[in-house]
């Protein structure tokens, strides 16, 4: 069963899969053990990687060769996020071509216009494109997958855009119409109100699904009883609970002179070297070095 299937009956069976954020192959193995559905290959964490504004800045190359590796290291389905699929629907036939042959289960393109900024910067400029055009690039992905169970999935920003709800759905319903498998709904507002009234108000029977970084009140429990989210992308969680733990480590280390208190609250390096598979390594140079 390919990895895009797997996530198809993962949904089928539990009703909500959890995708948590990665930027690197070593997130991707700790999101892997700690039990989540599948792995979001994000934009915003892997720009944060580069110290870079996630601005359209990281290209499509980068990100591609970050997938790669995370799919070499993991076995969990992988979700990607494309933004604004690079371009216009011809760079999109390019993309759902390659990003496919990498590895990925999925792909969320967003319907901002190219170069994008990130949703949750306060007064980031937020423009959307026509509904026509952002529907031909749905069509563009649709019509290029090779595997048919490989998830298109269409993210309206007209919420982020201070459209309202009536364009939400007009949007979204509209690239239902033009092939999408699911409808990424997003909102800014600190509480989950917008979410949970589009949610109530959406009719089409294609599913939706949230990334709930502004509005961390909406659990699974409370999104279960709106019955038709059906994935929930922790998008930013990895590389902010890594920069926490660094920011904390490294000043620690300079007001101490030293590691001499730090290297005890810290992972011991045996547990890097469980990460690393040290043991094949080790096993292959018992078996192969003579």
């Amino acid at each position: 069963m390919s990895p895009a299937k797997r996530l198809r009956a993962r949904m089928a069976e539990t009703g909500l899969v959890h995708i948590m954020a990665t930027h690197s192959p070593l997130s991707a193995i700790l999101a892997e053990e700690a039990g989540f559905d599948g792995l979001w290959a994000s934009g915003f964490e892997l720009s944060a990687l580069y110290g870079l504004s996630d601005m359209s800045l990281i290209s499509m190359t980068q990100h591609l060769d970050m997938l790669r590796a995370i799919a070499g290291c993991a076995t969990l389905p992988i979700v990607a996020d494309i933004d604004t699929g690079y371009g216009n629907a011809i760079n999109v036939v390019y993309a759902i071509r390659e990003y496919e042959r990498a590895g990925a289960s999925a792909v969320v393109i967003e319907d901002k216009t190219f170069p994008k900024v990130t949703s949750l910067a306060a007064g980031g400029r937020q423009e959307l494109l026509r509904i026509e055009e952002f529907q031909g690039k749905i069509e563009a992905a649709v019509a290029t997958r090779r595997d048919p169970n490989f998830l298109v999935i269409a993210r309206t920003e007209a919420l982020i855009a201070g459209l309202g709800e009536a364009d939400a759905l007009q949007r979204a319903k509209a690239y239902v119409g033009a092939g999408a498998d699911m409808i990424l709904i997003h909102s800014k507002l600190k509480n989950p109100s917008e979410i949970e009234n589009f949610s109530r108000a959406w009719t089409q029977s294609v599913p939706l699904v949230i990334v709930p970084n502004a509005y961390p009140d909406l659990d699974a429990e409370r999104v279960k009883t709106l019955g038709n989210i059906r994935m929930m992308i922790y998008g930013n969680y990895g590389i902010r609970a890594a920069t926490t733990c660094m920011q904390e480590t490294f000043r620690r280390i300079i007001a101490d002179g030293g590691v001499q208190n730090v290297h005890k609250d810290i992972l011991p390096v045996e547990e890097i070297f469980r990460l690393q598979k040290m043991h094949e390594i080790r096993a292959a140079e018992a078996r192969f070095l003579r």
